[in-house]
């Protein structure tokens, strides 16, 4: 970049949250990954970040896969459109209802998240990468603060595209991983087939579990699956 973090106005931790958002970002992007945009009070931010990966203003940076999604039933709309390996990147306020409910699903469809706002936070968890102003003045997403910040991100991965070796998938060496030790995986239930058993989604697929701990279940609850069981309910944040 070649404007000082302090003449853009950020804090060292923001610009550590960039940094390390773009990485995540770019890893995605070099694996296949499409991104998709949610705004549900700002619409215009989601198609500006859409346009804003698509477009490529600079001679030789690559497009990039970024659509922006809309409508009265969201969390079905992103559902259907997301696919294992994409990414959700949300503008929204903390407590948005749908961005929330999409951020909470996100990991049983395989998907990276990403949330920008101001004001008051998520609660911690409640996205992969949270880019956030700490300033609660409502006009914020009129500003042009939000705008800097994924201007900024989409920067940012284009820097990390210059240096190939930082797009390599890290690996997991230790004899038990995060991701699949036994404390579970994310799963989102699709339908319930039988008592005792229900069609889930989980990052790695659609599989059919064993819901005999936690019956009954309905579509659309999360549940934790681990050893082809689904052995807890996950609540509302």
């Amino acid at each position: 970049m070649n404007t000082t973090d302090v003449e853009l106005g950020l804090g060292a931790d923001l610009a550590a949250d960039l940094a390390a958002t773009a990485l995540s970002l770019a890893r995605r992007f070099s694996a296949g990954a499409t991104m998709w945009c949610l705004a549900p009070s700002w619409q215009p931010h989601a198609q500006h970040i859409a346009v804003e990966f698509v477009h490529p203003v600079i001679v030789g940076k690559p497009a990039l896969p970024a659509v922006a999604l809309a409508g009265p039933d969201l969390v079905d709309v992103v559902r259907v459109s997301v696919r294992a390996g994409d990414v959700v990147i949300a503008v929204a306020d903390a407590d948005d209802p749908d961005v929330r409910s999409v951020m909470r699903r996100a990991p049983a469809w395989g998907a990276t998240t990403i949330w920008i706002g101001n004001g008051q936070r998520p609660p911690a968890g409640a996205a992969d990468h949270v880019l956030w102003l700490d300033d609660p003045d409502p006009r914020a997403p009129a500003t042009g603060a939000f705008v800097l910040l994924y201007h900024l991100l989409w920067e940012l991965t284009h820097v990390c595209f210059e240096h190939p070796g930082l797009l390599k998938p890290t690996e997991c060496n230790e004899e038990v991983c995060i991701t699949c030790s036994d404390e579970g995986r994310l799963g989102e239930v699709l339908s319930a087939r039988t008592q005792g058993s229900a069609r889930v989604r989980t990052a790695e697929g659609v599989e059919t579990v064993s819901t005999m701990l936690v019956d009954p279940v309905d579509a659309g609850e999360l549940v934790l699956v681990h050893a082809g069981m689904a052995i807890g309910k996950v609540g509302d944040l």
